[in-house]
């Protein structure tokens, strides 16, 4: 069972992609597509959600695409996943358990603070890909 969908994952990708850019100007769809590995028909969905999200903002034209609406360190992978999947939840049911309802409650909680961290703290990661392929060569 997973709990983020290809949808989650792409999303974050091309949000993780919009921030490593760091760029003023609006970045192409076609660029996020490619440097993201991800179609970009479904690129285009998914950024559609991100901007409903509030989460990324889009300029029309010839010199248009995508840049992010806030600083990458006032995003939470937490909002991101929440744009795309709706709210984070183990179960989608009513459980009629009063023990189990409250196990799936808490455990949601827990699943919500583990997303809770920003964007931006993507760069801890990609610093420690970097060393071990340093490393490794």
């Amino acid at each position: 069972m997973a709990l983020v969908s290809s949808k989650g994952m792409y999303g974050l990708a091309a949000m993780y992609e919009l921030y490593l850019l760091k760029s003023s100007k609006p970045i192409q769809i076609k660029s996020i597509s490619a440097n993201a590995d991800i179609p970009q028909n479904y690129l285009e969905q998914l950024l559609g959600l991100l901007k409903k999200g509030g989460l990324v903002t889009s300029v029309r034209g010839a010199h248009g695409g995508y840049t992010l609406a806030r600083d990458a360190s006032q995003i939470t992978i937490k909002e991101i996943f929440v744009a795309l999947e709706g709210d984070l939840n183990i179960v989608d049911a009513t459980i009629k358990n009063p023990a189990l309802s409250l196990f799936y409650k808490e455990k949601t909680q827990e699943l919500e603070a583990v997303f809770d961290i920003k964007l931006s703290d993507l760069n801890k990661y990609q610093q420690i890909v970097s060393r071990q392929i340093c490393y490794s060569i």
